[in-house]
């Protein structure tokens, strides 16, 4: 057992029950780990949800990499908008991660990591042709949808993610 392992292991519970739900014990059970793998890798709880906020903050920047790889704008934004309507494990964690925004260290990683995605966003919709402001709104609209169906599903208020949703996503970003 990695200390990645453990990681990833404690995103998926925090995507579950939000940074509470990462405690040593129900991820050791989650991995059929003892806590002595646990203290190896990691000293106290606190690290290791550091750690899994780092993998979660890694994963975004390599989505980010891969996505700028692609040179056209439209075709950009429509993979990423596929891509994070298509994983509501991602949209969990920014959820529950905005909303502990009580806690000083995740607050700072739920905004640094909204902050990029929303740049990176709005960089698209410029290089597709929109005016700055245009663009940051229609992008703050865009992110506020994902995060709201990730809410959404969290209270059971809809069964599953629309499978329009990419599409209706681009037409309301003007794409």
């Amino acid at each position: 057992m990695t200390g990645e392992d453990w990681a990833n292991a404690a995103l998926q519970a925090l995507a579950e029950g939000g940074p509470a739900a990462v405690a040593v014990e129900p991820v050791a059970q989650r991995l059929g780990a003892t806590k002595g793998s646990f203290y190896w890798h990691f000293a106290n709880r606190q690290a290791l949800l550091e750690a899994a906020l780092r993998a979660w903050e890694d994963g975004t920047e390599r989505i980010i990499e891969m996505l700028l790889r692609i040179p056209d704008p439209v075709a950009r934004m429509r993979t990423l908008l596929e891509g994070a309507f298509g994983d509501p494990s991602d949209a969990a964690i920014s959820f529950r991660l905005i909303s502990a925004a009580d806690d000083p260290i995740v607050a700072e990683v739920a905004r640094r990591v909204s902050c990029r995605r929303l740049t990176v966003m709005q960089a698209a919709l410029e290089e597709a042709g929109q005016a700055p402001e245009e663009a940051r709104a229609r992008v703050v609209a865009g992110y506020s949808s994902y995060l709201g169906i990730a809410a959404l599903l969290r209270i059971g208020a809809i069964e599953a993610v629309p499978p329009d949703i990419a599409d209706q996503a681009m037409h309301e970003m003007g794409l």
